[in-house]
Parts: C-alpha cells; sequence; structure tokens
C-alpha cells in the first residue's frame, strides 16, 4: 500500500504543529476525524496515541477534537490539548473568524475562472449528501464560497476555494451543483472512483488565533503524494 493510501498511525502521523495548546494534522484520504457507526479507530484516538507515546503519559490524555474533515478528504485538521483551548477554538470556528482553503482537483472547469457561490444546503441524513438549492428552501442553510482557477492540468482542472460557511459537504454540492465535480467524488457526479476511495479535495491552508497566545498562526498541508496531486504543485 503506498504512502498516500495508509491510514494514520501513531509512528506515521503527520504532524504539522504542536504546542502546550494545540496539535495541527495533515489527515489521510480515509481517515476518520472522530468515532462514528463504522467502528474505525478515530484520527482523535490515533493522536491520543501520540501523545501518550511522545511524552510517556500514564493515564488518558486529553484531546478535543474542534472541527472535522469528509472521510475522503485529507488535509488540516486542529485538536486542542487542553480544555482550555478547546471553548476559544470552538468559539473562532463557529463565528467563522477563520480563514479556511480548499484545493479541489475537478472535471470540469466553472464557467468563470473566478467567482462566488452562494446556495442554501438541505442535508439528507440517510443519503449523507446535501442538495445545493439557488434560493432559500425550508430547512435549508446558507453556504457561501469564493473559488479561483489555479491551474489547467492535462485533463483536470485545479481550483483553489476560500471558504465562508462550513456546512456539510458544501463544497462537493455547491461544485456539483455547477456542473462540476471533484475526482473520485462518486456521492456528487463524478465518473470513477479513486483507487484509494478518496476524492482529491485536500484543506490546503488554515489561518486563525492561537487560542492562548492570541497571535495569528498559519498552517499549510502539501497535499498527498500522488501523480494529480503532483501536477499541481
Amino acid at each position: 500500500m503506498s504512502e498516500s493510501t495508509q491510514h494514520s498511525t501513531p509512528s506515521n502521523l503527520q504532524v504539522l504543529f504542536e504546542d502546550n495548546h494545540i496539535i495541527v494534522i495533515n489527515k489521510r484520504v480515509g481517515d476518520i476525524v472522530q468515532g462514528d457507526k463504522t467502528g474505525d479507530s478515530p484520527l482523535s484516538d490515533v493522536v491520543k496515541q501520540y501523545l501518550k507515546e511522545k511524552y510517556n503519559k500514564p493515564g488518558n490524555v486529553y484531546l478535543g477534537v474542534v472541527h472535522r474533515l469528509d472521510r475522503p478528504t485529507s488535509g488540516i485538521v486542529l485538536f486542542a490539548k487542553t480544555s482550555k483551548a478547546l471553548p476559544r477554538l470552538n468559539k473562532l470556528f463557529s463565528e467563522g473568524k477563520t480563514k479556511k482553503i480548499y484545493w479541489a482537483v475537478m472535471d470540469n472547469a466553472p464557467p468563470n475562472e473566478s467567482g462566488t457561490l452562494t446556495h442554501w444546503l438541505v442535508r439528507n441524513p440517510k443519503q449523507n449528501k446535501s442538495y445545493a438549492h439557488d434560493k432559500e428552501v425550508p430547512n435549508s442553510k446558507k453556504a457561501v464560497l469564493e473559488y479561483k482557477l489555479l491551474k489547467k492540468l492535462d485533463r483536470y482542472f485545479l481550483l483553489e476555494i476560500d471558504l465562508k460557511t462550513g456546512r456539510h459537504h458544501q463544497i462537493r454540492a455547491q461544485l456539483a451543483a455547477l456542473g462540476c465535480h471533484i475526482k473520485g467524488d462518486l456521492k456528487y457526479g463524478a465518473d470513477r472512483s479513486n483507487k484509494d476511495g478518496g476524492i482529491h479535495l485536500h484543506a490546503r491552508y488554515l489561518e486563525l488565533e492561537h487560542p492562548v497566545q492570541k497571535e495569528i498562526i498559519p498552517f499549510m498541508a502539501p497535499p498527498p503524494d500522488d501523480p494529480v496531486w503532483n501536477a499541481c504543485l
């Protein structure tokens, strides 16, 4: 199994940053951030084990889950290491005081090279899917993103997405509404899956105020090592 399709373990964890209060991980495709009905070991448990081994900690390790990434996506996930940091980070995310940039490899280019998309998303829990509407409808949540075309590849297009709201499957649903599908994303209209079961959507950049020291800190995550992502760099 190649490095890009391995799940994260305490020994291969891609740590982008760590201090006393936070730890920032580059999540692999297939890692699940928090436990769910599959019963698979979540990334939060892997990070706890990593910290336990690194610092020889007896007993339980504290780790707070601040935000999530969809299982088939890769990129930046931030965890709180202290109970002091967690509520402050939760507040930053819930109030939209973070800058989140994603990269997406698409089968089609959008009609314009850059723009703002505004939709109202309705989540269908049974299908685990969100549907984008042009106008507000019952039970919908407003979803906004900005995009720009960064690069044309042989068969694909690299978009950079500045996420303004954090809705369920937002990027996937909004781009699909334009007739643009993320490579490998069968659920939202791609014509074929990726070998690793993932999709070419990557949380590339995160910027926020440190929960304790209060300075603005930026993080950037390299995309997975595969031929398509490598062509984007």
